[in-house]
């Protein structure tokens, strides 16, 4: 019997993932929440999976809402990756009812910064990390959908971004800022150059979904698929080994607006997510319409767009304090 704990496992649940066209992200993900449930339960051998299934998931979920207080969407996280588990993997689809603690859902009002210090960010900030933080407060992208961008996605016509693939699969369509034109047209130019050398020397062909794969099979190495924000150097597909260019590394972007913010001063916990909020917060104090927030975001429910109300009311509800009375009161001595 092959021990939990030794590669033989997790090497199932990646070839069953590769075989499915799971991304990579999901598949690190799953392999990630597989390990610890295992490790939770110290199960040595594979049988220990079958045994009481369903009770020793229940009792890894509660422990992640109780114990380790995670948030809603990643507990369910984590059992999405133990059905996949149980269903696709050891061929033993769970079938009794998992009654576990459910985490508790926290609602915080999110981190927005002014339009004045969103100008000093952005002045500290310089080459392809500015361009990209223009993009997500301009545009109200995700720093996963920037970084993502194909270059058939920006449309300079009609001034519009088309995220493909967005949280929940989705597409739609968002905003794109006029004043951004001339300098992505020239980002293009320079990533032009860059592609034409690859395919000259051999390469340029870029990721892309298995689907798109299938239907577009000459796709891959045609300009228009190749992203807006690609790596600096080739480098090995982890699935396939192809030696193709990444897009650019997310991790960079916030490192970047890291020192930007620490130069600049400000004592907010800003990240790229930030530039997304502040882009739905100043739409409100614009008068735009919520629902036309809530479609340029890709929001599903109205309810979370909602949340930008609430940072238009910070300070009570926009209570102006009793204390601000005082400073113009007159004072009864004087006179």
């Amino acid at each position: 019997m092959s021990s939990t704990k030794s590669p033989t496992l997790l090497d199932d649940v990646r070839r069953v993932m590769r075989l499915k066209h799971y991304s990579l992200h999901t598949e690190r993900s799953y392999s990630d929440w597989i390990k610890q449930f295992v490790k939770f339960h110290r199960m040595t051998e594979r049988q220990a999976l079958f045994d009481d299934s369903e009770a020793k998931i229940e009792v890894f979920l509660s422990h992640l809402a109780t114990q380790r207080e995670v948030a809603p969407a990643t507990q369910n996280q984590a059992m999405n990756a133990l059905v996949f588990l149980y269903k696709h993997v050891l061929n033993k689809p769970l079938t009794k009812r998992i009654d576990a603690i459910r985490s508790k859902m926290h609602r915080h009002v999110p981190v927005v910064l002014s339009v004045d210090e969103v100008k000093q960010v952005l002045a500290r900030l310089e080459g392809l990390p500015q361009l990209v933080v223009k993009l997500l407060y301009g545009s109200g992208l995700r720093i996963s959908e920037a970084v993502r961008l194909r270059v058939q996605d920006i449309d300079f016509a009609y001034k519009q971004i088309t995220v493909r693939s967005g949280k929940g699969d989705k597409d739609r369509v968002t905003t794109f800022a006029a004043s951004l034109a001339p300098l992505l047209l020239n980002h293009l130019d320079k990533v032009k150059a860059v592609h034409d050398q690859d395919l000259a020397d051999g390469y340029g062909a870029v990721y892309l979904p298995y689907a798109l794969a299938k239907k577009y099979p000459n796709a891959e190495r045609e300009w228009g698929w190749q992203y807006v924000f690609p790596a600096r150097s080739l480098s090995a597909d982890p699935l396939s080994a192809a030696t193709r260019r990444h897009h650019y590394d997310q991790s960079l972007i916030n490192k970047a607006i890291r020192v930007a913010v620490r130069q600049v001063g400000i004592a907010k916990r800003v990240s790229a997510h930030t530039f997304r909020h502040s882009f739905a917060t100043h739409l409100l104090q614009r008068g735009t319409d919520i629902r036309t927030i809530q479609a340029l975001l890709g929001h599903n429910d109205l309810e979370t767009t909602m949340i930008y109300t609430h940072v238009l009311h910070q300070g009570g509800q926009g209570v102006v304090s009793p204390l601000d009375d005082l400073e113009g009161a007159a004072d009864p001595q004087s006179g």
